[in-house]
């Protein structure tokens, strides 16, 4: 078949795949097209280029979308971690104020929200303000390991977790100490609650602005 005979089909299944079905993007175009003529993807897209230039199609420009609103963020299932770890800041200081120390066996639930409250909830919530989005170190060493970013983020962020939550507690220990509340029980736990409190809310609207399109 000579060439022009060969564009010319190309060029006819192209618009006919644009006027018959309801396509989304220049690459469902592409797939639709090389299905039928088998030809190549790069003498597809030469020819969809030739036609938009000819103007023979017309291609819509791809839709910017719209920002979601921080309401609308807080409701979606990304700042699902958000509402947990408040609603379970909020459980741990209940427990802890109502549960008394000998109320066996309620006590050893007094004693695992507590751990996780002061071992894990502040350095998390620290954490996740200061890297809303994938830790680059978890990028490079899922490269070099072959291993999944995701999983790797998640062992990343528990490391750190654990580690700045010893470092901070003892800070807010100390700090405590030169007040006139000093070191106890209830001015730790309202000085925890405020804290994991404030940081985990720094930490969704950093990751809302993260996740939110930027006007060029």
């Amino acid at each position: 078949m000579p060439e022009n005979s060969r564009e010319n089909e190309l060029d006819r299944l192209i618009i006919q795949a644009i006027e018959s079905i309801n396509l989304e993007n220049v690459q469902q175009l592409i797939d639709t097209v090389q299905a039928v003529s088998r030809r190549s993807r790069q003498d597809i897209l030469g020819r969809i280029l030739y036609l938009q230039q000819e103007k023979k199609i017309r291609l819509k420009p791809p839709q910017t979308p719209k920002p979601e609103t921080f309401t609308s963020y807080l409701g979606s299932t990304q700042a699902r971690w958000y509402w947990l770890t408040v609603a379970l800041t909020i459980v741990t200081v209940l427990v802890i104020f109502t549960v008394p120390e000998d109320a066996f066996p309620l006590t050893y639930l007094r004693y695992i929200l507590g751990s996780i409250f002061v071992l894990w909830l502040p350095g998390y919530a620290f954490i996740k303000a200061l890297f809303p989005q994938n830790l680059p170190l978890a990028h490079a060493l899922a490269r070099s390991l072959d291993t999944s970013e995701k999983s790797l983020d998640t062992i990343e962020r528990i490391a750190l977790s654990l580690g700045m939550s010893l470092a901070l507690v003892p800070m807010v220990g100390l700090l405590l100490n030169y007040t006139p509340w000093g070191i106890r029980l209830e001015p730790i736990v309202l000085s925890l609650l405020a804290m994991t409190t404030i940081f985990a809310t720094a930490a969704v609207i950093r990751e809302h602005q993260t996740r939110t399109p930027r006007k060029a």
